[in-house]
This record gives structure tokens, sequence and C-alpha cells, in this order.
């Protein structure tokens, strides 16, 4: 993986696919647990976003990395650089259980539709319940995930840019 791109530490512009990627993946996530034609529409794309946000944490992770080792050495000690690296270790199991929730998803809703019934409506009771059962914890994960880029990207502009511009 390259460190820089351009003259710029990869992180600094790998961070914006997934801040992009994730919220996404997780829009998409929910839609296709909750709607039989949101799952039709979007098919395997869902658990392809996922994967993709999958893929994307560990490098810009590593990219983070790189960046805070080449940081002059007072700066990456900083409570705000620590604790944003703290954060950003944080992602990749919420980013996990979206790929593996939104597969359920996928898997669970061909089989209803094999059978010919609409998403919560599945042949059986126990089918349908979880149906619903994977659709809430796919919401609280998708949720999850997006409060987690959110407090990792607010963190990583609080150790860039706090104190850097003055207001007059």
């Amino acid at each position: 993986m390259p460190t820089q791109i351009h003259g710029l530490p990869a992180h600094v512009l790998l961070i914006h696919v997934v801040i992009v990627l994730v919220p996404v993946a997780a829009m998409v996530l929910v839609a296709q647990a909750w709607s039989r034609v949101v799952r039709r529409w979007a098919g395997i794309g869902g658990p392809l976003l996922c994967f993709g946000a999958l893929v994307m944490v560990p490098v810009t992770t590593s990219a983070g990395k790189w960046l805070r080792d080449h940081l002059n050495p007072q700066l990456a000690a900083t409570e705000p650089v620590r604790r944003h690296a703290h954060l950003g270790g944080q992602l990749l199991p919420w980013v996990i259980g979206m790929l593996v929730l939104s597969v359920a998803v996928f898997v669970l809703g061909r089989r209803s539709e094999e059978a010919g019934q609409p998403v919560v409506l599945a042949p059986t009771a126990g089918m349908a319940r979880v149906q619903v059962l994977v659709a809430v914890i796919a919401t609280v994960v998708a949720v999850g995930s997006v409060v987690q880029t959110y407090r990792i990207g607010d963190s990583g502009a609080q150790a860039v840019w706090k104190g850097t511009v003055v207001s007059k």
C-alpha cells in the first residue's frame, strides 16, 4: 500500500472513502433488512458495499498508523491524536458485523422469495421471527457503525484543526 499519494499522506485521502462507504453501506443494509423492494433492487450490492467497507477500514487504519509514526513525536503523543487512533481501531468489528448481517439479510431474503413470501411473512412463524431479529440487529449494528465513523472523524478533525483557526 502506498504511504503517500502525490506527496500527501495516504490516510488523509483514504478516510474520505471510509466516511462515504460506511454510512452508505449501513443505509443499504437497513433498507434491505426491512424492505423486499430494496432487497430486490440492491441484490448482492448490499453485501458488496459492506465488503468494500471491510476492505477499506484496515487499509485506512494502516495508513493512519504510518502517518502517526511519521508525525512530530510531540504531536503524535498528544491526547487528541491518541484518542483518534484508539477510536479508529474500534471501527473494524462494527464493519465486520455489517458484512455478516448483510449476507444474512441477503440469504434470508432469497429463501423467503423462493418460498414466494414477503420480507417478514416467511413460510413459518419461526422464519419470520428470525428475519425480524436479523433486521433489528442489522439496524443496531448499522447505526453503531455510522456513529463510530462520526466519532472517529470528529476526533481526527479535532486532532488536526483544534486551535489552528482563529475566529475574528
